[in-house]
């Protein structure tokens, strides 16, 4: 790939943010020294998503101070994937890197992976994490069950322990942008394109300041959104529990016919408890995984747009002394 022109912005960082106040003045002290030190014209894409601290008021106070920071507000909290899908839709860099807020992930690497883009003309660079010391037990241990099943049903080009903290080419990004769908899952897209790629490792550290933004509800439901955006195996194995349970039930049939041509029949009802307990169960479950799908069907058909723009520092006249307040939704901004 040829790299950019000299007038040409050589990197976009995307950095989504949800409730960052606390953590912002060290990440900048961090990420921008870091970026200087490439020697490449860059911005950094700041997509505020729907704070309800003080993030929208301290990026404008740090806009001022930093030029190469651009904001981009959205009208609603939309979610981290959309936050990100905001970010790499608004990016115009030539590579455009990816990265959280909570320093978890040293930005220091950004210089590393463009390097290493350049040098072997690669289109992805996948952070990686080769020690997650600072995570707990818990959370190492789901991490891993994760990627194993993402492995298992979307394949090995799916990198262990890499997040989305990673580089992209403009060839990667635009092919990302051209993609249809609703709910984005980048983990998985990503690798799915085949484009050439590499790695970086590095140490996992810390959040720097206030509270994870993936408690277990969100990591259950990134999980779920994984599986049934790139498999339809959960439907494999609703018909599998059917002939199961058609099985089970006929042998308990059998056993029953032959319990009563014994003359052994004492009447009861646990068995038959026990029975209609089971079958319901599985049929639960088996509308279930088709409720899943169909809803993502129903998502696709209506075409909504997962996010809103209500303000982006980018454009020229844009300015308000307050554009951290809410405003009517212009049709016009949705992107």
């Amino acid at each position: 790939m040829t790299p950019a022109p000299d007038n040409r912005t050589e990197l976009s960082v995307v950095i989504p943010m949800y409730n960052e106040q606390e953590a912002l003045p060290a990440l900048v002290a961090r990420l921008r020294p870091a970026l200087d030190g490439t020697g490449v014209r860059y911005e950094v894409v700041a997509v505020n998503d729907g704070s309800t601290d003080g993030t929208s008021a301290l990026l404008r106070e740090l806009r001022g101070e930093w030029s190469e920071l651009r904001v981009v507000e959205l009208r609603r909290n939309s979610g981290h994937q959309a936050a990100l899908t905001a970010g790499l839709h608004s990016a115009v860099g030539a590579y455009v890197a990816s990265i959280d807020a909570d320093l978890q992930d040293p930005p220091e690497k950004i210089a590393e992976m463009l390097e290493l883009a350049r040098r072997d003309d690669l289109d992805i660079v996948y952070g990686v994490r080769s020690d997650r010391s600072t995570d707990s037990g818990f959370k190492r241990r789901t991490a891993g069950l994760y990627y194993w099943l993402m492995r298992r049903l979307v394949g090995k080009r799916v990198p262990s322990q890499a997040g989305d903290f990673r580089l992209l080419s403009r060839e990667a990004v635009d092919a990302l942008k051209a993609l249809p769908d609703q709910q984005q899952v980048y983990r998985l897209l990503v690798p799915w394109l085949g484009f050439r790629s590499g790695q970086v490792t590095y140490h996992r550290d810390e959040r720097v300041a206030g509270e994870t933004k993936y408690p277990l509800s969100k990591m259950i439901r990134l999980a779920v959104d994984s599986i049934t955006n790139f498999s339809a195996a959960p439907l494999r194995i609703a018909t599998w529990l059917g002939v199961a349970s058609f099985f089970a039930c006929f042998g308990m049939s059998i056993a029953t016919l032959a319990v009563h041509l014994a003359g052994h029949t004492v009447p009861g009802w646990t068995s038959l408890f026990v029975g209609m307990l089971f079958i319901g169960g599985i049929q639960l479950i088996c509308v279930g995984l088709l409720g899943e799908y169909i809803g993502r069907i129903y998502t696709a058909v209506q075409s909504r747009p997962t996010y809103f723009i209500g303000y982006d520092s980018a454009d020229d006249g844009q300015e308000s002394a307050n554009f951290a307040a809410p405003r009517e939704p212009e049709l016009t901004e949705v992107r």
